[in-house]
């Protein structure tokens, strides 16, 4: 929906409403025009079930308000002695209408002292929960978000079964474009594993200002653009169009920013003509093609694992004398070279022309790309045949045009065009391991309305081939993802902290107690 189509909706929202509680407010004391006026009906209604005014807030913000609309129709059916679990019910299920019926067929009388506290303890969970749910949500879609790491693309960075706290704020909280959607559940309900969303009414896309602007070498969580499955590791085939905010959930790091030109050389980024230098924390990995004496005895799962490679490996050919390596860092090949028995380490360069690479180019490939222009928000860039390829998902999927060719022109919404002004900014998102990472080489580029947030803490990494009390990587707990250095655990300190409390607690309570 526009945001006139919106417009429209909420004046229409505030007819019904006034129309359904005008008389409701003339028995609470109020005049009848209050109950029509937009925003401040809400105000108003607040004073009237005796609710704080700063709930009218809650009532404006997506999926929190799904949970508040019915907590109104039932507070409000209360304040007027409709307490009974009929009223209540019936209240939810006809979406508050059934409080039309009350408004003009029944004599009510408004309670303003009416107690707040539960009458029942069934009522007095129900209350907690839903306040637990909001606060959870607003959390949840505000400020931290928790994260799970399913693949090995940014291998020794992140690994696979940690489990991050993503931050909503570093780079501005996205508000939901999908309206109606289940709390704190992403695009599947649990359990029943069907959708979680519906796909209409959608809102425009608004992010708050965030503290910092997505950074070379950033590691992002991202939804991916081109996602289709219908759920993430089904291999079933079936697809579904989704929601920008219910697309899958990637992380990859940001390899460039708006108005870079990129590069790719035999797996090197280049940036602008020049290198990117990566942190020290990441290990970008390549495949690796390894010839040995197949009389030394060689033990390759200990010595793989001694050199950090945990992406599996495997024969080349029947003879098996060629190792085939899905991941390994340029040091630890340097290392391999020098090990007795090892007779040459070639790092694995794609063949030209894969058919499934951005823009189908024959003469570009995962490890030789570009270079390719990351498009800039009110930016213009020329528009032909021979430049449409790279744009064309951009002008007619992500920034909403209808656009054809006809014989050598090409027309966006009717009209023919030479030029395009980008109406966002893009990134360009990659894994750092490359030749075990869906990124943009091969579908393209990140819209900004798709960014989700910043990954800022390990809480919790788990290894489901350890054993044990080893199924849990100790050394990554409470641990931070970006920064210099090594990574460090909080772990201990966070031991330490806890047991404080818990004494401090224990202490107080015993204060409070001699006291009385």
């Amino acid at each position: 929906m526009s945001l006139f189509q919106w417009f429209i909706f909420f004046l229409l929202v505030q007819i019904i409403h006034g129309l359904g509680t005008w008389k409701l407010y003339q028995k609470a004391g109020r005049q009848s025009w209050e109950a029509f006026i937009p925003v401040y009906n809400a105000i108003v209604l607040m004073k009237i079930i005796n609710r704080p005014s700063w709930w009218t807030i809650l009532l404006f913000i997506p999926i929190i308000n799904l949970i508040m609309f019915p907590v109104i129709w039932v507070e409000t059916l209360r304040s007027f002695g409709r307490k009974s679990s009929i009223d209540t019910w019936l209240g939810i299920v006809t979406f508050g209408f059934y409080i039309y019926y009350i408004n003009y067929t029944q004599e009510v009388k408004h309670i303003a002292d009416r107690s707040l506290i539960a009458t029942t303890k069934t009522g007095d969970t129900v209350s907690s929960l839903l306040f637990a749910v909001v606060v959870a949500t607003l959390v949840h879609t505000y400020v931290m978000q928790p994260y799970t790491i399913p693949t090995s693309s940014l291998e020794k960075s992140l690994l696979v079964g940690d489990f991050l706290f993503v931050s909503k704020f570093h780079y501005g909280a996205r508000t939901p474009m999908t309206t109606v959607a289940a709390p704190m559940v992403h695009d599947t309900l649990p359990i029943v594993k069907t959708k979680s969303y519906l796909s209409w009414p959608q809102l425009p896309y608004f992010r708050f200002p965030g503290l910092q602007k997505v950074s070379k070498n950033d590691i992002v969580v991202f939804n991916w653009p081109a996602d289709t499955v219908y759920k993430f590791f089904d291999t079933s085939g079936r697809s579904i169009l989704k929601p920008v905010d219910k697309k899958s959930n990637y992380v990859k790091r940001c390899q460039g920013t708006p108005g870079d030109s990129l590069q790719i050389k035999n797996g090197t980024v280049y940036i602008n003509g020049k290198e990117l230098i990566l942190p020290e924390r990441a290990k970008t990995q390549y495949s690796y093609n390894v010839t040995y004496d197949m009389n030394a005895s060689l033990d390759f799962e200990y010595l793989l694992q001694d050199l950090g490679s945990t992406d599996g490996y495997g024969f080349k050919n029947e003879v098996r004398d060629t190792l085939y390596i899905r991941a390994l860092t340029k040091a630890a090949a340097e290392r391999l070279k020098n090990i007795p028995g090892i007779k040459s380490v070639t790092q694995v360069v794609t063949k030209k022309g894969e058919s499934n690479i951005f823009t189908h180019n024959p003469n570009w490939n995962a490890d030789n790309f570009g270079p390719i222009y990351i498009p800039e928000a009110g930016k213009t860039v020329a528009l032909n045949l021979k430049t449409l390829p790279f744009y064309k998902r951009i002008i007619a999927v992500y920034e909403n045009n209808t656009l054809k060719v006809v014989g050598n022109d090409i027309y966006v919404n009717d009209k023919k065009i030479t030029s395009y002004t980008f109406k966002q900014n893009y990134y360009w998102m990659m894994g750092d391991n490359r030749h075990n990472s869906e990124d943009c080489r091969y579908w393209g580029y990140v819209p900004e309305n798709h960014i989700v947030g910043k990954p800022v803490f390990i809480w919790m990494s788990w290894n489901s081939s350890g054993k044990g009390l080893n199924k849990i990587r100790w050394e990554r707990l409470f641990t931070t993802v970006s920064g210099e250095g090594q990574p460090q655990s909080y772990f201990k300190i966070f031991l330490g902290l806890l047991a404080l409390y818990f004494i401090g607690d224990y202490f107080w309570k015993k204060r409070k107690a001699n006291k009385t």
